[in-house]
């Protein structure tokens, strides 16, 4: 098969809208690339969150539903339950006290040798900033966040399941995923590497339960593959062996499959382009509402159903 590049980005369903762009962009210090609409429920917005352009592996995606009747989900089994970002080691105590002082309960932790922190966004969802000082990419800077400070991109996401087996196999035999490190109860595997934004951790046989989607917990993590080509053949691939899959859905800014691998999480796997600046030059990322053609004449509607935002 094709090989899985590394992390794409990872999506949550979130409550408030403006608690969400303020938790990522004045907190975290990342970039709003992006404000569009779900396109499967376009009273919705959906927020990219990344690096200055937005590149697969530094993307952090939510779908805010507040006041839509979405109760509260519950992390567990079948779900990504941390997503983790990468910062300078050094900068560990400059987060721990930036989050601190905007009310937020700071824990600290430490897997396989890397020190980490780890917060409750407002909606509840588990983010940890992990201090990787391989990580080299390039971060997007602005405000009181410096480059020695600031998030490189995606670290790595952490599922759950219950029995780690028959993930870890399709996981091996689909996605070539190689097992980098291992501890009782978490294991670590490694997309096409053992760097940033490429590893994902397996929490299993802790018997917490299943999860349930809903406010608060990720929908799916993407992982990146390198063009609509090497997609379809994924695809192809999941439907000989019989696991039910998507058709190849246009997001705009790159072409997704979604698939759930056997521990229930749900996997996407999205094309590397083309990018998000497709419609918007890379000055003005983020600035507008941008609507995929085939709803563009809907806009007055879409405009009027959706919560006013600053940022």
């Amino acid at each position: 098969m094709d090989p899985i590049l590394g992390l794409h980005h990872v999506t949550a369903t979130v409550d408030d809208a403006q608690a969400d762009l303020d938790f990522a962009c004045d907190a975290l210090g990342l970039r709003l690339v992006k404000k569009t609409v779900n396109f499967d429920n376009n009273g919705v917005y959906h927020f990219y969150y990344g690096d200055e352009r937005g590149r697969p592996g530094t993307l952090w995606t939510t779908f805010p539903y507040k006041d839509m009747g979405v109760p509260v989900g519950t992390k567990g089994e079948g779900q990504v339950t941390v997503t983790s970002f990468s910062v300078p080691t050094a900068a560990l105590p400059f987060w721990a006290d930036r989050l601190k002082g905007r009310g937020m309960t700071v824990t600290e932790a430490e897997h396989f040798g890397e020190a980490s922190i780890v917060v409750r966004d407002p909606s509840g969802l588990l983010i940890e900033l992990v201090g990787a000082d391989s990580d080299t990419r390039a971060p997007w800077v602005h405000g009181d966040v410096t480059a020695a400070q600031a998030v490189r991109g995606l670290h790595s996401v952490t599922m759950t399941v219950q029995d780690i087996a028959p993930t870890l196999e399709f996981m091996r035999s689909l996605l070539g995923v190689e097992v980098v490190s291992d501890m009782p109860g978490r294991l670590r595997v490694g997309l096409a590497g053992d760097g940033p934004g490429q590893l994902v951790d397996i929490l299993h046989g802790g018997g917490t339960g299943p999860a349930r989607n809903g406010l608060g917990t990720v929908h799916h993590v993407a992982m990146a593959t390198t063009d609509g080509d090497a997609q379809l053949r994924l695809r192809e691939e999941l439907v000989r062996r019989g696991v039910q899959v998507t058709k190849v859905m246009d997001r705009q800014y790159f072409t997704s499959i979604y698939f759930r691998e056997p521990g229930g999480v749900l996997f996407e796997v999205a094309t590397q382009g083309p990018g998000f600046l497709v419609d918007e030059p890379l000055e003005a990322l983020g600035r507008g509402l941008k609507l995929p053609p085939w709803v563009e004449t809907n806009r007055p509607a879409i405009e009027a159903s959706l919560p006013p935002v600053r940022y």
